[in-house]
């Protein structure tokens, strides 16, 4: 279990050290994700969330995204997680 699921960070390791470790491993659809978030969304998971459920209820929708949907919010619901447990914007690190 990684820290973005509820394990224990290390002791000693600063929030910016941690996120800066985390975004290393993320995958070229998180990074996307990431700057979407930014860029459309003003930064907030929860209008990007609101957007992607929309889409697969058929309701109006801001963009499309290449994967599927359901992949996505899994991976923004990661990122989020990650992002309030360590008080950071990961985005910065990108």
């Amino acid at each position: 279990m990684g820290e973005a699921d509820g394990a224990q960070p290390a002791q000693g390791v600063t929030a910016e050290e941690r996120a800066k470790q985390f975004v290393a491993t993320l995958g070229e659809e998180e990074i996307m994700l990431l700057r979407l978030r930014d860029e459309l969304y003003g930064g907030r998971w929860d209008a990007m969330l609101a957007d992607l459920n929309d889409r697969l209820q058929g309701k109006p929708f801001v963009f499309k995204l290449a994967h599927r949907i359901q992949d996505d919010i899994e991976r923004i619901e990661r990122l989020n997680r990650f992002e309030r447990q360590h008080s950071v914007n990961l985005a910065k690190f990108i």
